[in-house]
């Protein structure tokens, strides 16, 4: 920014530096840095950059230097790591094909952003380090350089890796304690006794047998745990939802046995509801509790597509990536309903937090409600933003009982056709032969283990890496391309690949 102007990013990390880390950093200049490594004129750069990147009004454009200045003691760099995706550089990227006339390559990506801060007051390596992982970004994605300003940066993020693929058996005919620590470091977020079922299925000869038939070993490999851990987690099985429970009412000693709180209270109660509806003609309720999203008629035209859930485990170590992926996820739902593709109309959010003015002590690893509800904000703001769908409405609840773990609550509203070629669009149509195509952002490290992770305690040693990064101009660029293929006959029935991954 140019002299004058205020800087609203480094007045928040200096604001934001000293509220949560006691951090005192003075004056902070926040700056966004893009490297092109394509060959370019120096007249074509330079009219790219004033035209395409900056506000002339507000901005000074450095070509081939950068911003230096005795008032600014350190600074610090956050940088992509190689092969996360870059959502700013690819959309300069686009920007400069279209000021150049000049096709875009999907598969090439020569143009990579930085931010840049620097600092008034002069920090140690360790405060820096600290800012820069604490406020500044994620060590899972971002790469972090800092000190003393050199006037120069050398990294670009291209990726020049070899991949190596690796698959462990892992041995689970073992004693109790050692299942139990199995599980514990997979991260596989299983019991004793669900353990010891996997354990059984393998030592079951018919089941040995069959697999040596096929080539297999008697062993698990990590891959099976992996997706048995998941697709049998809280989060993806809701197991206490549909578990027996035996019910004591402690005024009346009234006792009953409820089998499944879901099907007893939770579906069957909107079933009341379609039961009353349709007794009286009303045949609304299309599709409850059978698909990514629930359906509604609005007309013999349109039907209306809506989902909520929660993304509070996440929300609780990343505020700003558990939120943003949270907004993001629930989009893809109704994207992911029936034939897919439904138009995204608007987004609506429930937030529960800690006090904000906590004064009080705070547990190993737990962030402050102010950051979490901050970190949270942001989130949503940017994953609806970005992907183009307006937040129309919401509330926020502050109470002490949220301070171990906020509740984030993300729904989202969106419309499809009822039919496309006479077919009614939220029908799931899957026949053998079918192709199956996964598209979407890069697979990267984060999210791994997200469905098992939520489904556990949080504490000091729960990891950010289970958090999912989302890409919100990625799945925008999806969903305007599905709603086009939908309409062109081209999709027979979509989903969402959600936390429990391809298991």
């Amino acid at each position: 920014l140019k002299e004058g102007m205020k800087d609203v990013n480094g007045q928040q990390v200096e604001q934001d530096a000293r509220k949560f880390l006691n951090l005192e950093t003075g004056k902070v200049k926040s700056g966004k840095i893009y490297s092109v490594v394509k060959t370019l004129s120096d007249k074509d750069l330079t009219a790219f950059a004033r035209h395409s990147l900056c506000d002339c009004i507000i901005h000074e454009v450095f070509i081939d230097d950068l911003f230096t200045s005795p008032e600014f003691s350190t600074y610090i760099l956050v940088s992509k790591l190689p092969g996360v995706t870059d959502d700013e550089g690819v959309s300069a990227q686009k920007a400069l094909c279209d000021f150049l006339n000049i096709p875009f390559e999907f598969g090439e990506h020569w143009i990579f952003t930085h931010e840049i801060y620097y600092l008034q007051n002069r920090l140690s390596d360790d405060e820096l380090n600290t800012l820069a992982q604490e406020l500044l970004g994620n060590p899972l994605i971002n790469r972090f350089e800092y000190g003393t300003f050199k006037g120069r940066i050398d990294y670009v993020p291209e990726v020049h890796i070899e991949a190596k693929p690796e698959v462990k058996t892992i041995d689970i005919f073992v004693p109790d304690a050692e299942l139990e620590r199995i599980s514990k470091d997979m991260l596989l977020a299983l019991d004793l006794k669900e353990m010891q079922a996997v354990q059984a299925y393998y030592q079951n000869q018919l089941v040995a047998m069959e697999r040596k038939k096929h080539g297999m070993p008697p062993l698990p490999t990590d891959c099976e745990l992996e997706v048995i851990g998941q697709t049998w987690s809280e989060h993806c099985k809701h197991k206490e939802f549909n578990a027996t429970i035996s019910y004591t009412d402690l005024e009346t000693g009234q006792k009953k046995t409820i089998h499944s709180l879901f099907k007893t209270y939770i579906r069957r109660s909107t079933e009341i509801i379609r039961e009353r509806y349709e007794k009286a003609g009303h045949n609304w309720l299309l599709k409850i509790f059978s698909d990514n999203a629930g359906v509604v008629r609005v007309d013999d035209q349109r039907v209306f597509v809506w989902k909520v859930e929660t993304h509070n485990s996440p929300s609780a170590l990343d505020p700003y990536g558990g939120a943003l992926t949270g907004i993001v996820g629930v989009n893809r739902d109704p994207m992911g309903t029936g034939v897919g593709g439904a138009s995204l109309l608007f987004n609506t959010d429930v937030l529960c937090f800690g006090p904000p003015d906590y004064q009080g002590e705070l547990l190993p690893g737990q962030l402050h409600p102010r950051r979490i509800m901050t970190g949270v904000v942001k989130g949503i703001e940017d994953g609806g933003n970005k992907s183009g769908i307006p937040t129309v409405n919401g509330s926020v609840v502050f109470d002490d009982r949220y301070r171990g773990k906020p509740l984030v609550f993300c729904g989202t509203g969106g419309v499809m056709p009822a039919e496309i070629d006479g077919k009614n669009t939220w029908d799931k149509r899957i026949d053998p032969g079918d192709r199956i195509i996964m598209a979407g952002g890069r697979v990267g490290k984060d999210g791994i283990h997200g469905a098992t992770f939520s489904s556990l305690e949080i504490d000091e040693h729960s990891p950010r890496s289970a958090v999912q990064i989302g890409s919100p101009i990625t799945q925008k660029n999806l969903s305007d391309f599905m709603r086009q293929a939908v309409e062109q006959g081209l999709i027979k029935s979509s989903t969402d690949n959600g936390a429990g991954g391809l298991s």
